[in-house]
């Protein structure tokens, strides 16, 4: 009686807010219409493998975002570390060679477990604290590339191979996000820890009084954010064979926090899908493409492009709680 309980606890859920299911997904079904309709050599093209090949690096970001959101925090250090994994992975490949990967985001899991301490244990506003070592990690990554481009010899023979080789059009490191979106929706699915974050990020007092460990709790949110960014940082490094400060992946902050948002996560916590992240991340890069294939002046596509990052995040955002980011 109990379990028949629950699912139709859970039925009615689902029924009072379908859109938080689908939204992201229906959305990027509409503008990948809208494509095709408009162009309609997009698919013959490869237009579907382009739009993934951008999404990858954002997808890695947005979905580490999205844990930590989960929890009712924000990492704004999470693209600058992607990009100093990738600068260190560029530098270390000639001397570790196929270990270096599993270096580096050992490396970035370890910072971003830093993070998460900062911010379990010194309880200021994780904006502020992360802001702090996005600029540390900036600056780590001017003096490590000398303020250059680090380039991987051989990179098509390793790492080229991730957005060299396709499935359908589309690259192997897109599908390695995927992969990754689905075992973390099954982390938060169906293990306790990922439960708890879910929980701190609907009431935290509560989750104190009901006796979870948030000190714990938040430096594994921060830890898998900073995982994620090792991952973003392969992925830089599999798709220009290179790692610059100023180059790929040196703006991911702002599309990977979007990428997140119109997947359905909440700012205000407790309300993340994994799997809708990916959405997320198709709909940002989608999104100049649609622009481009309506005919849009070049001088407004940025101002489309906000305005639609806007109202998607108003239509996908659940707005069932008032709280703040901490």
């Amino acid at each position: 009686m109990e379990k028949l309980k629950g699912n139709l606890a859970s039925a009615s859920i689902f029924l009072r807010n379908p859109w938080r299911t689908f939204g992201p997904a229906t959305i990027f079904v509409v503008l990948f219409a809208v494509v095709v309709f408009r162009n309609s050599n997009f698919l013959s093209s490869g237009g579907l493998g382009v739009a993934a090949q951008v999404s990858a690096p954002i997808l890695m970001v947005a979905l580490g975002q999205s844990l930590v959101l989960n929890i009712g925090s924000i990492d704004l250090s999470n693209a600058s570390l992607s990009l100093f994994g990738a600068i260190v992975l560029a530098t270390a490949l000639p001397h570790l060679g196929v270990s270096a990967p599993i270096v580096i985001v050992a490396l970035t899991t370890l910072f971003g477990a830093i993070n998460g301490a900062l911010v379990a244990f010194t309880r200021a506003p994780s904006f502020a604290l992360t802001l702090g070592t996005l600029g540390i990690f900036q600056t780590a990554s001017l003096v490590i590339s000398k303020a250059t481009s680090v380039y991987v010899d051989n990179n098509d023979a390793f790492l080229g191979h991730l957005n060299n080789d396709v499935i359908l059009t589309v690259p192997l490191i897109f599908y390695v996000g995927v992969l990754m979106a689905i075992l973390l929706w099954a982390f938060m699915k169906f293990t306790t820890p990922g439960r708890a974050m879910t929980a701190i990020g609907l009431n935290e007092t509560g989750s104190i009084f009901a006796g979870l460990r948030i000190r714990r709790i938040k430096i594994l949110a921060f830890a898998l954010s900073g995982f994620m960014s090792g991952i973003a940082g392969i992925t830089i490094i599999a798709q220009s064979g290179s790692a610059s400060p100023n180059g790929l992946g040196s703006d991911l902050l702002l599309p990977g926090i979007a990428a997140a948002i119109v997947g359905g996560t909440s700012i205000l916590g407790g309300v993340t899908n994994p799997i809708n992240v990916v959405f997320g991340s198709l709909i940002i890069s989608m999104i100049p493409i649609t622009t481009t294939a309506l005919g849009v002046n070049a001088q407004a596509q940025s101002l489309i492009y906000g305005v639609s990052i806007i109202a998607v995040a108003a239509f996908t955002l659940s707005h069932a709680r008032k709280n703040i980011v901490k």
